[in-house]
This record gives C-alpha cells, structure tokens and sequence, in this order.
C-alpha cells in the first residue's frame, strides 16, 4: 500500500480532524449510557451535504442548515467511523437522521459550557493566512535568530 506524498502541512485540517474528535466521542459516550446529568449537546449541520440523510420534509424546510438537540427525547443513536444517526421527533412523527460528521459546522453542549465551530468559510481562511503571512514577514524584519517564537492559536481560530 503506497501513502500518499503531502507537500505541504494542512494544520487547519488537522485541527478540525481533531476537533471533529472531540464530538465522535462525546457522541459516542452518549450512545452508550445516554447523556449524563444535564449535559445534552446542540449539533448545527449542512443539509446539503451528499451524505446527510433526512426526510424530503426536513430537506425542504431546512434546505441548507439545521440544529439538532440531543437531549431527553432522542433514540437510536448508533455513531459509526464516518456519521452518526439517530430518531428524533419532529411533529410528533419519528424520524432517522443521518449526519456525516464533515457536515457538521457547530457543536456545543450548554451545560459544560462548551462549543466549537467546524468548516471555516474561505473569507476566515483567507484572513488567516493573511495573519500567519504578516507574523512570518515581521519575524523576517525582525532577523530572530535561534529563538523560538510563540504565537497564539486564538489568532487562528474563528470568532463568534
């Protein structure tokens, strides 16, 4: 099996696979001893992914985004290496979601006081990039020399 060559380090990428962690288990404590005490989580996610799964009535009501809350009436939540689905009431009818966690865009559970954001559209990335361009050309009119310099990740990360 042959590995592919990476020629550059995508760590916007590897932030959001790590991140998108974080929720697979959180998940994944939920699925098997449901939520405990009073932490439930609120999941926002595109609709419009290929791999979401949800009714043509969800779809036509929600057509690009939707919030889900799991909390007291909620069931059937199997995560699996690529989604999550789970039977959620909607108008009193009971119905299957399928979630592909790269739909995700936003994740937070009030009670812990916890929340991340997911899919940074490109006008952030680009502001972004910007920053780290701006921080490399002062390091270089700087001249530093044999000294490491510490930036903060919060410079990089999307604000709400």
């Amino acid at each position: 099996m042959q590995e592919e060559f990476i020629s550059e380090i995508n760590y916007d990428k590897l932030i959001e696979k790590s991140l998108k962690n974080v929720v697979v288990e959180a998940l994944k404590i939920a699925e098997r001893q449901g939520l405990p005490g009073e932490h439930h989580f609120y999941i926002t996610f595109k609709t419009d992914h290929p791999q979401t799964n949800i009714s043509a009535q969800l779809k036509n009501q929600y057509p690009e985004e939707m919030t889900i809350v799991l909390q007291h009436q909620f069931s059937n939540l199997s995560v699996g290496s690529t989604s999550f689905s789970v039977d959620l009431s909607f108008g009193g009818v009971l119905q299957t979601l399928t979630i592909p966690f790269d739909a995700i865009t936003y994740f937070a559970d009030p009670h812990a006081k916890f929340g991340l954001s997911f899919n940074l559209s490109d006008e952030t990335l680009n502001k972004d990039l910007d920053t780290a361009e701006t921080f490399e050309e002062e390091k270089e009119n700087k001249k530093v020399s044999g000294s490491a310099t510490v930036i903060s990740i919060d410079a990089f990360r999307k604000k709400h």
